[in-house]
């Protein structure tokens, strides 16, 4: 069984991360980019996946920016011969999770109008549709904006459950 690691990304991550962007969005952000996001934006986090035995390969990473009480997830992406096997899931109940404990109540996110894979995993989720940024992406695509309230996840029923548990004992 394979055993995953999911941990904040530091500046030696960034070469494998604006790999894995190219491979997988057709308008990829720089290693420049995520250098700034790292060193310059205050409001940023980002994550990275590895496996356990390999901690220094990045499969997959995520970010999102702390605005006031929300969080704009910026980015999900898992390496193309990875993908498939939850670990966007798993990316994106790490950064809920990181959510939820820094105070923030929502999230939300833009997504291409015609990735399905990744609108499904938003919806079920618990991400709901709520507007459309037309023409938002190169190529002339639409986003679909996606809001997720912390009050709607089980992962807010699981830490309310837990805490009643504790005020019980």
């Amino acid at each position: 069984m394979v055993s995953y690691e999911i941990r904040s990304m530091t500046e030696q991550d960034i070469p494998q991360v604006a790999q894995i962007e190219k491979l997988v969005f057709p308008t990829p952000w720089s290693e420049v980019a995520f250098r700034s996001e790292l060193n310059d934006n205050a409001l940023a986090m980002y994550l990275v996946l590895t496996e356990e035995t390999a901690p220094d390969t990045i499969l997959g990473y995520c970010g999102v920016w702390k605005i006031f009480d929300e969080g704009h997830i910026t980015n999900i992406a898992v390496t193309p011969e990875y993908q498939g096997k939850q670990l966007g899931k798993m990316l994106l109940h790490a950064i809920m999770t990181w959510a939820w404990a820094n105070e923030m109540n929502h999230l939300t996110l833009e997504v291409r109008a015609g990735n399905t894979v990744a609108i499904n995993l938003y919806k079920k989720t618990g991400f709901v549709e709520t507007g459309i940024r037309p023409g938002y992406y190169s190529g002339n695509e639409d986003a679909l904006i996606m809001w997720l309230r912390r009050e709607k996840t089980a992962l807010s029923e699981q830490s309310a459950h837990v805490e009643q548990s504790e005020q019980a004992t």
